[in-house]
């Protein structure tokens, strides 16, 4: 079974999918999204194998009578690889592979796969490789044939270092050679992407002073088409799960004298691998920092709600569950069901319903954009000396000037601001703030 398992990857392969569920189906597509999954992954979907499980088995996750009668639907098909839409044990896996005499891969594998071909940035190309490890390192069965030729090998090879004195030859096993080898570079690469996390931060500290707005939603949601639209950002738009990994930063101007910045982040879906989470924590720094959270939802989906509580889980793993979020109700254009919508926007009055890819209701989300910068209005009387023009400036660009008294050396401002927009006017330097009406 060693042979199996040299590759997680199943491009080009004909592909079995299996869902075990706990309980009584619920009369929907639960392999929907796998397939949609697998076929992103280049994989061929010859057959799909829903099945209901009272317990989930310790050997075989589904039982091996269900495993046996999966052996002959991948025989029939002539399948090349089996995938589950659940999590499985290393163990499990193993007894899976004897039965059914191909490779069985589980749901996080696949995504991880996924995310390995779509990785184009060098970061990008380092957060899935450490995902990829973490994953893999308690899951060892000499399923890498990379590592084989390494036992014995000498004192200048990457894997005598490893060994050290004493260790090599067929004194070590094997696998403990390469557990060695992936936990070294596991914490390279953990050192390398502490680096870039600190350049990152940095870079986000930078943005001081700038109302921060980060797309965030379920993969394929249409944010990248988003942030085409809103900044003319060219990034490139697929129609497919996970086209985009790497953080885009546009600068965007909703309305006069509101100037923001804009963070694409790489899409969330159900049950995304927690490594995954943790190894792309610097890319979700920009949801973490920012000011405003545009939640993108794709209501021509069927499962629409599953995939809001998907990304609202997410954001509270990451710590922005409590951030201000405005939720974006997108590809109103192809919506089918009417009265989806409709309950949609009953269940979230305040959020906004667009067209990313027509323009439909751009001009409204510009606006509530524009309110949520600005926050509550308040009324204010600012002085200032007649020398500093920057908050007489400031004032006119941001807010409404309404009376103007000028005395010896400063003027005095009655003037309209949002309450966001208070610390930036504080940072020039005004004699006095005085707030008259909130």
């Amino acid at each position: 079974m060693e042979k199996l398992r040299q590759t997680l990857r199943v491009r080009k392969e004909r592909a079995v999918l299996v869902a075990a569920v706990l309980g009584a189906l619920d009369g929907g597509d639960d392999l929907a999204e796998l397939t949609a999954l697998a076929e992103s992954a280049g994989a061929v979907v010859v057959d799909r194998f829903q099945q209901k499980i009272r317990t989930i088995k310790p050997s075989t996750y589904i039982g091996k009578g269900k495993a046996e009668q999966l052996a002959g639907r991948v025989k029939r098909f002539k399948a090349d690889v089996v995938i589950f839409d659940n999590d499985l044990s290393p163990g499990q896996i193993r007894e899976l592979e004897e039965i059914v005499k191909v490779k069985v891969l589980d749901r996080s594998e696949l995504i991880l796969d996924i995310f390995a071909t779509r990785a184009k940035t060098k970061q990008a190309k380092l957060q899935v490789e450490l995902a990829q490890l973490e994953y893999t390192y308690p899951r060892l069965t000499r399923m890498w044939s990379h590592l084989d030729s390494v036992a014995g090998a000498g004192g200048a090879t990457a894997a005598g270092v490893v060994g050290g004195i004493g260790t090599r030859g067929p004194g070590e096993q094997q696998l403990e050679i390469d557990r060695r080898l992936v936990s070294r570079r596991i914490t390279d690469l953990k050192r390398e992407l502490a680096n870039i996390d600190r350049r990152r931060i940095r870079e986000i500290n930078g943005r001081e002073g700038l109302f921060k707005i980060c797309l965030v939603g379920y993969t394929n949601a249409g944010k990248s088409t988003l942030l085409n639209t809103l900044t003319d950002a060219g990034v490139v738009v697929e129609d497919r799960l996970f086209a985009t990994l790497d953080t885009r930063t546009r600068r965007w101007i909703p309305a006069k004298g509101v100037e923001v910045l804009v963070s694409d982040t790489v899409g969330f879906i159900k049950a995304l691998p927690h490594q995954l989470v943790a190894s792309f924590k610097a890319t979700l720094e920009e949801a973490i920092n920012a000011d405003l959270l545009l939640h993108i939802i794709d209501v021509s989906n069927p499962d629409t709600l599953k995939q809001i509580e998907s990304v609202n889980n997410v954001l509270a793993e990451i710590g922005c569950g409590e951030r201000l979020i405005l939720q974006v109700l997108n590809k109103v254009d192809i919506v089918k069901e009417i009265g989806e919508l409709e309950m949609l926007q009953t269940l979230f009055p305040d959020a906004v319903t667009i067209s990313a890819k027509t323009g439909f209701g751009l001009q409204r989300l510009s606006e509530a954009v524009a309110a949520k910068y600005k926050g509550a209005g308040l009324l204010l009387r600012v002085s200032s000396s007649q020398s500093n023009g920057k908050v007489q400036s400031f004032l006119r660009a941001h807010g409404q000037i309404l009376n103007e008294q000028y005395l010896d050396s400063s003027v005095l401002i009655d003037a309209k601001l949002g309450r966001n927009q208070l610390p930036n006017l504080k940072r020039l330097h005004p004699e006095s703030i005085e707030i008259v009406d909130a």
